[in-house]
């Protein structure tokens, strides 16, 4: 076996020794500190120590044991290690409604991450993950079809209309369903000062996901392009993840047009807005 691969199991067979190494890059520690902090007997800490000590990843200052340079490459390397894993792990059942058009769309980027996907018993789990993140936000800038479903429209609307800030991109299809499921209310949200609405052609992956920035967070969120179903909210706190996310907005807002209610063929619609004033660039 690679003696590469033979390290990785050599710590991943045992919680303790990666506390331990965990534990030794925030400071120096004892014996005791380290049985208190891993939860490890007095004889498994001895073991660890002289395993450590006998691949030169750990040193002893009088009392006291510390990581060696190697010992910190080492515990750095594994630990981003896991971390990966856990991502890998975390986002694996919601892969395919993950960005594939959105330039420099980088997994590393949510490793800080909330999944919300239907699961068996609750399939209402990502509507209710935007809800929570609409209630949670001052403000909202986004693209394509993250803001679809009624449920979650509803709420979207009101919060337009108590005064979030809000900059919106869609696709005329998507723009018109949502018009189309309550014009009424969204000819009020639409007329408010602080919304903006925007029309794109060719949004990147438009049919199956969309992005949001808000106040805390960014988020993904991923529909079935054929049944419009909400199938999962990804969102992360990540400033790597916020950067990212605030260059695919500005390069599709770049390429958007103001909204003009001509271009919806919605009678009802223009009728209840007769008042509407666009916003422009």
């Amino acid at each position: 076996m690679d003696t590469a691969i033979q390290a990785i199991e050599f710590l991943a067979r045992s919680e303790h020794r990666v506390a331990t190494l965990e534990a030794l890059s925030e400071r120096q520690r004892d014996r005791r500190d380290l049985r208190t902090v891993t939860g490890a007997s007095d004889p498994t800490i001895g073991r660890i120590i002289r395993d450590f000590e006998d691949r030169s990843w750990i040193k002893r200052e009088g009392p006291c044991y510390e990581l060696t340079p190697l010992g910190e490459f080492v515990t750095e390397r594994f630990l981003d290690l896991r971390e990966g894993m856990r991502t890998g792990a975390m986002l694996s059942e919601v892969w395919q409604w993950l960005p594939r058009e959105m330039s420099a769309f980088d997994v590393e980027s949510f490793e800080d991450t909330v999944v919300a996907n239907p699961g068996p018993n609750y399939p209402y789990t990502p509507v209710k993950r935007v809800t929570h993140l609409l209630e949670s936000t001052d403000s909202i800038r986004g693209l394509g079809t993250t803001i679809y479903k009624s449920g979650n429209l509803d709420v979207f609307c009101r919060r337009v209309i108590e005064g979030m800030e809000m900059e919106y991109i869609y696709s005329p299809p998507i723009l018109k369903a949502i018009v189309n499921w309550n014009p009424e209310l969204t000819a009020r949200a639409f007329e408010c000062d602080n919304c903006t609405v925007f029309v794109h052609d060719a949004l990147p992956d438009g049919n199956r996901c969309g992005l949001n920035i808000m106040d805390d967070c960014i988020g993904i969120c991923g529909h079935d392009p054929k049944t419009a179903q909400l199938e999962a909210v990804i969102d992360t706190p990540s400033p790597k993840a916020r950067t990212w996310a605030e260059s695919i907005y500005e390069e599709c807002r770049n390429e958007a047009r103001p909204f003009q209610v001509n271009e919806l063929d919605n009678a009802s619609y223009q009728s209840s807005n007769k008042s509407l004033r666009v916003e422009s660039e």
